[in-house]
């Protein structure tokens, strides 16, 4: 069985599909992808081999 990896829990969603989701729709996501994002952190994660902190500088900037 091969390692899991951010790519495979992130979800990309377009403007679009941003905007079509509730408020707690956002607050979910938002709460999932932070807790997956330290848990992989905790277990030595390298964040610069990826593109999580991209994707935590856009979800910031688009307000997700």
């Amino acid at each position: 069985m091969d390692a899991l990896t951010y790519d495979d829990v992130h979800v990309n969603f377009t403007r679009e599909e941003w905007a079509l989701l509730d408020p707690s729709q956002k607050s979910l996501y938002k709460d999932v992808m932070q807790e997956t994002y330290r848990n992989l952190t905790a277990i030595g994660y390298n964040c610069e081999d990826h593109s999580i902190e991209e994707h935590c500088q856009s979800f910031r900037r688009h307000g997700r």
